[in-house]
Protein backbone atom coordinates (compact mmCIF):
# COMPACT_ATOMS: atom_id res chain seq x y z
CA UNK A 1 0.00 0.00 0.00
CA UNK A 2 1.20 3.23 -0.88
CA UNK A 3 0.45 6.47 -2.92
CA UNK A 4 0.06 10.26 -3.25
CA UNK A 5 -2.24 13.52 -3.23
CA UNK A 6 -1.81 17.21 -2.69
CA UNK A 7 -3.13 18.05 0.21
CA UNK A 8 -1.75 18.11 4.11
CA UNK A 9 -3.40 15.62 7.30
CA UNK A 10 -3.46 16.00 10.26
CA UNK A 11 -4.77 13.02 12.51
CA UNK A 12 -4.80 11.90 16.33
CA UNK A 13 -2.88 8.84 17.22
CA UNK A 14 -3.83 6.83 20.02
CA UNK A 15 -2.10 8.40 22.72
CA UNK A 16 -3.67 11.75 22.07
CA UNK A 17 -0.99 13.28 20.16
CA UNK A 18 -1.91 15.26 17.14
CA UNK A 19 0.35 14.40 14.36
CA UNK A 20 0.33 16.68 10.98
CA UNK A 21 1.62 16.11 7.32
CA UNK A 22 3.82 13.12 7.94
CA UNK A 23 3.86 11.63 5.06
CA UNK A 24 4.78 14.94 2.81
CA UNK A 25 8.31 14.48 3.57
CA UNK A 26 8.69 11.29 2.63
CA UNK A 27 7.70 11.38 -1.16
CA UNK A 28 11.44 10.66 -2.48
CA UNK A 29 10.07 6.58 -1.71
CA UNK A 30 6.48 6.99 -3.03
CA UNK A 31 5.79 6.33 -6.61
CA UNK A 32 3.46 8.67 -8.29
CA UNK A 33 -0.17 8.02 -8.80
CA UNK A 34 -2.64 9.57 -10.69
CA UNK A 35 -5.40 11.85 -9.87
CA UNK A 36 -7.48 10.02 -7.14
CA UNK A 37 -10.92 8.98 -8.48
CA UNK A 38 -14.24 10.17 -5.77
CA UNK A 39 -16.19 7.30 -7.43
CA UNK A 40 -13.68 5.06 -6.60
CA UNK A 41 -13.63 6.44 -3.09
CA UNK A 42 -16.73 6.10 -2.98
CA UNK A 43 -16.75 2.01 -3.79
CA UNK A 44 -14.01 2.19 -0.95
CA UNK A 45 -15.81 3.34 1.44
CA UNK A 46 -19.09 1.03 0.97
CA UNK A 47 -16.71 -1.65 1.02
CA UNK A 48 -15.60 -0.37 3.99
CA UNK A 49 -18.83 0.18 5.55
CA UNK A 50 -20.31 -3.33 4.66
CA UNK A 51 -17.51 -5.50 6.19
CA UNK A 52 -18.04 -7.00 9.59
CA UNK A 53 -14.85 -8.92 10.18
CA UNK A 54 -12.33 -6.45 7.83
CA UNK A 55 -9.24 -8.36 7.58
CA UNK A 56 -6.26 -5.65 6.35
CA UNK A 57 -2.67 -6.97 4.70
CA UNK A 58 0.43 -4.69 4.35
CA UNK A 59 3.44 -4.87 2.89
CA UNK A 60 6.20 -2.38 2.74
CA UNK A 61 4.47 0.33 0.80
CA UNK A 62 2.55 1.66 3.67
CA UNK A 63 5.57 2.34 4.86
CA UNK A 64 7.09 4.32 2.65
CA UNK A 65 5.41 7.54 4.02
CA UNK A 66 7.57 7.08 6.69
CA UNK A 67 10.87 7.03 5.06
CA UNK A 68 11.12 3.40 4.66
CA UNK A 69 11.55 2.38 0.92
CA UNK A 70 10.25 -0.55 -0.70
CA UNK A 71 11.54 -3.10 -3.12
CA UNK A 72 9.82 -2.82 -6.30
CA UNK A 73 8.24 0.34 -6.93
CA UNK A 74 9.04 1.91 -10.01
CA UNK A 75 11.52 4.18 -10.15
CA UNK A 76 11.46 4.68 -6.42
CA UNK A 77 12.11 1.15 -5.30
CA UNK A 78 15.53 -0.42 -4.11
CA UNK A 79 15.37 -2.35 -7.01
CA UNK A 80 15.44 0.47 -9.17
CA UNK A 81 17.71 2.45 -7.61
CA UNK A 82 20.85 -0.10 -6.86
CA UNK A 83 22.28 -3.44 -7.56
CA UNK A 84 22.68 -4.86 -4.39
CA UNK A 85 21.41 -8.45 -3.55
CA UNK A 86 19.68 -9.38 -0.15
CA UNK A 87 21.66 -11.86 2.08
CA UNK A 88 18.90 -14.73 1.69
CA UNK A 89 17.48 -16.84 4.87
CA UNK A 90 19.11 -20.66 3.52
CA UNK A 91 22.56 -18.55 3.30
CA UNK A 92 21.92 -16.89 6.71
CA UNK A 93 21.78 -20.43 8.22
CA UNK A 94 24.33 -22.41 6.52
CA UNK A 95 27.54 -19.91 6.70
CA UNK A 96 28.84 -17.73 9.85
CA UNK A 97 30.25 -15.77 7.59
CA UNK A 98 28.15 -14.63 5.93
CA UNK A 99 26.18 -14.30 9.23
CA UNK A 100 28.82 -11.82 10.13
CA UNK A 101 28.52 -9.81 7.10
CA UNK A 102 25.03 -9.55 7.57
CA UNK A 103 24.84 -8.97 11.12
CA UNK A 104 27.55 -5.76 10.23
CA UNK A 105 25.10 -4.39 7.67
CA UNK A 106 22.44 -4.49 10.13
CA UNK A 107 24.62 -2.89 12.93
CA UNK A 108 25.36 0.42 10.81
CA UNK A 109 21.68 0.08 9.64
CA UNK A 110 19.85 0.56 12.78
CA UNK A 111 20.24 3.45 14.40
CA UNK A 112 18.22 4.99 11.00
CA UNK A 113 16.05 2.39 10.78
CA UNK A 114 14.57 1.95 14.32
CA UNK A 115 13.89 5.96 14.36
CA UNK A 116 11.35 5.84 12.03
CA UNK A 117 7.55 6.37 12.91
CA UNK A 118 4.13 5.33 11.61
CA UNK A 119 2.36 7.60 9.52
CA UNK A 120 -1.13 8.21 8.90
CA UNK A 121 -1.91 5.38 7.19
CA UNK A 122 -0.69 3.06 10.24
CA UNK A 123 -2.49 5.17 13.12
CA UNK A 124 -6.15 4.99 10.83
CA UNK A 125 -5.80 1.12 11.65
CA UNK A 126 -5.10 1.74 14.46
CA UNK A 127 -8.41 3.29 15.13
CA UNK A 128 -10.37 1.21 13.30
CA UNK A 129 -9.35 -1.73 15.74
CA UNK A 130 -10.17 0.54 18.56
CA UNK A 131 -13.54 1.05 16.91
CA UNK A 132 -13.88 -2.20 16.35
CA UNK A 133 -14.07 -2.21 12.76
CA UNK A 134 -10.90 -4.12 11.75
CA UNK A 135 -10.95 -7.61 12.54
CA UNK A 136 -7.11 -8.40 12.19
CA UNK A 137 -4.09 -6.93 10.20
CA UNK A 138 -1.47 -9.06 8.66
CA UNK A 139 1.80 -7.57 7.90
CA UNK A 140 4.71 -8.35 5.53
CA UNK A 141 6.89 -5.78 6.85
CA UNK A 142 9.29 -6.11 9.91
CA UNK A 143 9.41 -2.14 10.84
CA UNK A 144 7.03 -3.12 13.87
CA UNK A 145 5.47 0.55 12.90
CA UNK A 146 2.06 -0.62 13.39
CA UNK A 147 3.20 -2.00 16.89
CA UNK A 148 4.24 1.66 17.45
CA UNK A 149 0.94 2.97 15.96
CA UNK A 150 -1.13 0.96 18.71
CA UNK A 151 -2.34 -2.06 16.91
CA UNK A 152 -2.76 -5.16 19.07
CA UNK A 153 -4.77 -7.35 16.44
CA UNK A 154 -1.81 -8.20 14.38
CA UNK A 155 0.17 -11.00 12.54
CA UNK A 156 3.82 -9.89 11.31
CA UNK A 157 4.04 -12.74 8.97
CA UNK A 158 7.89 -12.44 8.47
CA UNK A 159 8.85 -11.49 12.34
CA UNK A 160 9.80 -8.21 13.34
CA UNK A 161 13.21 -6.77 13.10
CA UNK A 162 13.08 -5.38 16.65
CA UNK A 163 13.07 -8.75 18.20
CA UNK A 164 15.92 -11.38 17.96
CA UNK A 165 15.85 -15.02 18.24
CA UNK A 166 18.87 -17.01 18.88
CA UNK A 167 19.29 -20.06 16.41
CA UNK A 168 20.36 -22.47 19.30
CA UNK A 169 18.41 -21.77 22.09
CA UNK A 170 15.44 -19.93 20.60
CA UNK A 171 15.65 -16.94 23.51
CA UNK A 172 14.31 -13.49 22.28
CA UNK A 173 16.63 -10.18 22.53
CA UNK A 174 15.32 -7.05 22.14
CA UNK A 175 17.20 -5.43 18.96
CA UNK A 176 17.79 -2.18 20.64
CA UNK A 177 19.82 -4.85 23.63
CA UNK A 178 22.08 -6.40 20.91
CA UNK A 179 22.91 -3.08 19.06
CA UNK A 180 24.74 -2.01 22.66
CA UNK A 181 26.55 -5.50 23.00
CA UNK A 182 27.82 -4.45 19.45
CA UNK A 183 28.90 -1.60 19.82
CA UNK A 184 31.06 -3.06 22.93
CA UNK A 185 32.42 -5.78 21.25
CA UNK A 186 33.19 -3.44 18.47
CA UNK A 187 34.40 -0.16 19.82
CA UNK A 188 36.38 0.73 16.88
CA UNK A 189 34.42 -0.71 13.81
CA UNK A 190 33.00 2.03 12.01
CA UNK A 191 31.27 2.57 8.67
CA UNK A 192 28.47 4.53 6.97
CA UNK A 193 25.26 3.41 5.73
CA UNK A 194 23.96 4.72 2.43
CA UNK A 195 20.23 3.81 2.72
CA UNK A 196 18.05 1.29 4.53
CA UNK A 197 16.22 -1.40 3.26
CA UNK A 198 12.14 -2.35 4.47
CA UNK A 199 14.05 -4.93 6.66
CA UNK A 200 16.65 -2.83 8.02
CA UNK A 201 19.69 -3.95 6.60
CA UNK A 202 21.58 -1.14 4.65
CA UNK A 203 21.56 -1.95 0.83
CA UNK A 204 19.19 -5.00 0.74
CA UNK A 205 16.35 -6.06 -1.49
CA UNK A 206 14.74 -9.50 -1.44
CA UNK A 207 12.73 -11.68 -3.81
CA UNK A 208 8.79 -12.14 -4.06
CA UNK A 209 7.22 -12.17 -1.18
CA UNK A 210 4.24 -14.89 -1.36
CA UNK A 211 3.02 -15.35 1.62
CA UNK A 212 0.36 -12.43 1.88
CA UNK A 213 -0.39 -13.75 -1.55
CA UNK A 214 -1.73 -17.17 -0.28
CA UNK A 215 -4.07 -14.97 2.07
CA UNK A 216 -5.60 -13.31 -1.27
CA UNK A 217 -6.10 -16.35 -2.79
CA UNK A 218 -7.76 -18.43 0.23
CA UNK A 219 -9.87 -14.78 0.10
CA UNK A 220 -10.77 -15.22 -3.15
CA UNK A 221 -11.87 -19.29 -2.90
CA UNK A 222 -14.08 -18.51 -0.16
CA UNK A 223 -15.30 -15.81 -2.20
CA UNK A 224 -15.17 -12.82 -0.01
CA UNK A 225 -14.67 -9.53 -1.13
CA UNK A 226 -11.45 -7.85 -2.13
CA UNK A 227 -10.41 -4.67 -2.07
CA UNK A 228 -6.69 -3.37 -3.09
CA UNK A 229 -5.17 0.39 -2.53
CA UNK A 230 -1.66 0.42 -4.31
CA UNK A 231 0.16 2.47 -6.73
CA UNK A 232 0.58 0.41 -9.50
CA UNK A 233 -0.13 -2.95 -10.48
CA UNK A 234 -0.45 -6.35 -8.32
CA UNK A 235 -0.94 -9.61 -8.62
CA UNK A 236 -4.19 -9.22 -7.24
CA UNK A 237 -6.21 -6.31 -9.07
CA UNK A 238 -7.76 -9.22 -11.39
CA UNK A 239 -9.66 -10.77 -7.85
CA UNK A 240 -10.29 -7.26 -6.35
CA UNK A 241 -13.95 -5.67 -6.67
CA UNK A 242 -11.80 -2.46 -5.68
CA UNK A 243 -8.90 -1.24 -6.80
CA UNK A 244 -7.59 2.18 -6.18
CA UNK A 245 -3.90 3.60 -6.80
CA UNK A 246 -3.59 6.46 -4.20
CA UNK A 247 -1.08 7.28 -1.26
CA UNK A 248 -2.71 5.12 1.40
CA UNK A 249 -1.59 7.75 4.37
CA UNK A 250 -4.03 10.12 2.87
CA UNK A 251 -6.40 7.99 2.00
CA UNK A 252 -6.97 6.09 4.80
CA UNK A 253 -7.74 8.68 7.38
CA UNK A 254 -10.26 10.22 5.20
CA UNK A 255 -12.59 7.17 5.22
CA UNK A 256 -15.72 6.68 8.13
CA UNK A 257 -14.86 3.05 9.51
CA UNK A 258 -18.31 2.96 10.47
Amino acid sequence: MGTRMSFGLTVRSPKGRWITNLSRGFSLFVPPSPPLDPEKVKELQRFITLSKRLLVITGAGISTESGIPDYRSERVGLYARTNKRPIQHRDFIQSAPIRQRYWARNFVGWPRFSSHQPNPAHWALSSWERLGKLYWLVTQNVDALHTKAGSQRLTELHGCMHRVLCLDCGEQTPRGALQGRFEVLNPTWSAEAHGVAPDGDVFLTEEQVYSGYRLILTAREKKLPIAILNIGPTRSDNMACVKLDFRCGELLPLLDPH
